[in-house]
């Protein structure tokens, strides 16, 4: 059994010629452009690491602020395999669907399930089993009960050497796994994720379901970009802009004819 410390850097649509809006694809809104993982053995010894760009396919170009945040350039990426070669190979450095998923904040199993999907990839070899290491972060470093933690806060208070830039996906899985080093024990029992929610939720088919906006998730993605937490007051924010964006009322009729 190995522990699987992973990592992900995502991209998302983006209307470049009009409006400058994201414009999502609602089955895959954030498609993986980079993914990096380093393996643990049982003693927490690293003996493999893995790390591949992504040619994306659904969103061509890079969003601006994923360009800035992460650094990659389209060029970069444009000379990059393919999402199904690439996690058909991350597929072989997992060692078994008994392996152990390690993640800073479950967003990115749920993207990494969600990207498969879209490409119609076999699943079932991926690990069930995983550990949160965001949260153990956040309950040792005595972080308020329910708020998470940045990557990089955790790593500075755990004065862990800042040998690489963050928003990397191999750096970013590098430094999580020293936090995983530091904060083990034997009373950590891994979890299981359900895969299944997120192929139910593409099969099903309710247009009268009444949703309501998952705000934990929508901020943790938040913190994950920004790679620190976010204030109350921020929160409120994206909450209200959120609600605001719904009434339509800043929506404008585009009269520029295309060319």
């Amino acid at each position: 059994m190995y522990f699987i410390i992973f990592d992900l850097e995502f991209n998302q649509g983006y209307d470049f010629k009009k409006t400058g809006k994201p414009v999502s694809n609602p089955k895959c809104p954030f498609e993986i452009v980079e993914i990096g993982a380093v393996k643990l053995n049982e003693s927490l010894e690293a003996v493999e690491c893995f790390h591949s760009l992504i040619k994306p396919k659904i969103y061509k170009r890079l969003h601006p602020f994923v360009k800035d945040m992460t650094k990659i350039s389209n060029e970069d990426l444009s000379h990059a395999p393919s999402f199904s070669e690439v996690y058909k190979n991350f597929l072989k450095f997992i060692d078994s669907e008994y392996d152990v998923f390690c993640v800073w904040g479950t967003v990115d199993l749920k993207e990494l399930y969600r990207n498969a999907l879209y490409h119609r990839l076999h699943k079932k070899r991926l690990p069930q089993r995983y550990i949160d290491i965001q949260s153990i972060a956040a309950s040792h470093l005595n972080n308020p009960n329910g708020s998470s933690i940045g990557l990089r806060n955790a790593v500075e208070m755990l004065n862990i050497p800042l040998d690489n830039e963050f928003h990397n996906a191999l750096f970013d899985a590098t430094y999580t796994a020293e936090i995983f080093k530091r904060l083990y024990s034997k009373d950590i029992k891994p979890e299981t994720y359900n895969y299944s929610t997120l192929s139910a939720a593409k099969k099903s088919v309710q247009p009268k379901t009444k949703k309501r906006l998952d705000k934990r998730s929508l901020f943790l993605q938040f913190e994950k970009m920004f790679n620190r937490k976010l204030s109350s007051e921020e929160k409120e924010m994206i909450k209200l802009a959120y609600k605001m964006g719904q009434t339509n009322q800043f929506m404008i009729e585009d009269n520029k004819k295309s060319t």
